[in-house]
């Protein structure tokens, strides 16, 4: 369907509904031109981020595929910046993204700013309509071995945060993708301890906090089985005493 006052556009219903990676796998088929990106229905572009992704595509002289990613800011529902987050500067063809270890100040929450070769997209299968949470980094499990990924630090996205629901918060669909991701992408994780033990460890808390005590002990347990040093980095002594013992 045709938005009758702007005829570049269609809008592509789903009948019933399928999940974001599905209307992603949509949207990627019925587009016409080289490059595409993805932007969900609560943010917002910037007006130069076409402009400032492409240029960067541009300039490089990497050899291709090549996509890019640039940084966001997380804005409040009164339309405060809460958060600013910068991406790795860059990881190239045959790297694990967000499994590599981080430069100071960056941040792999960056990936809904993806600009890539529709081709690319195509090539590895498309997105995951199996996953209904954790999309984006099973997307970037794939598509990062194959495609050098640039990142830029102009923000060019704002995520909104609200209190309305989103699948990403979804606590079930969360827990599910977790274990999902990991099955999916096990050989990654374990080539990378150290990241594995700190992805375990960002669930473990996320459970915590959300009051899923069972699941929380189960995860921190599992994070210091995989890298013990790491889970210590992360926590002071006094704050994994407490959380054990409120557990």
């Amino acid at each position: 369907m045709q938005p009758p006052d702007q005829p570049r556009l269609r809008v592509i219903r789903l009948d019933p509904g399928r999940g974001g990676a599905a209307a992603r796998n949509a949207g990627t088929e019925a587009a016409q031109g080289r490059w595409v990106t993805y932007l969900d229905d609560d943010d917002y572009w910037l007006p130069h981020m076409a402009e400032v992704s492409m240029a960067a595509i541009a300039q490089s002289s990497l050899t291709p595929p090549i996509a890019v990613i640039s940084g966001i800011e997380v804005v409040k529902a009164n339309g405060e910046i809460s958060s600013k987050r910068v991406p790795p500067p860059l990881r190239m063809n045959g790297c694990s993204f967000s499994l590599e270890d981080l430069e100071p100040g960056h941040s792999y929450l960056t990936k809904q700013t993806l600009v890539v070769e529709r081709s690319t997209i195509q090539q590895i299968g498309g997105w995951d309509e199996s996953f209904r949470s954790r999309v984006h980094s099973e997307l970037f499990l794939r598509l990062n071995p194959v495609c050098t990924i640039i990142g830029i630090p102009d923000v060019t996205y704002r995520l909104c945060s609200h209190d309305e629901q989103r699948v990403s918060a979804n606590l079930t669909l969360r827990q599910k993708s977790f274990h999902q991701l990991i099955d999916k992408h096990r050989t990654a994780f374990e080539a990378h301890p150290r990241m594995f033990a700190d992805f375990v460890f960002n669930h473990a808390s996320k459970c915590y906090q959300n009051g899923q005590w069972q699941s929380a002990i189960a995860s921190l347990l599992w994070a210091i089985s995989i890298n013990p040093t790491q889970v210590v980095r992360r926590t002071a002594p006094a704050k994994l005493t407490d959380f054990l013992q409120k557990i």
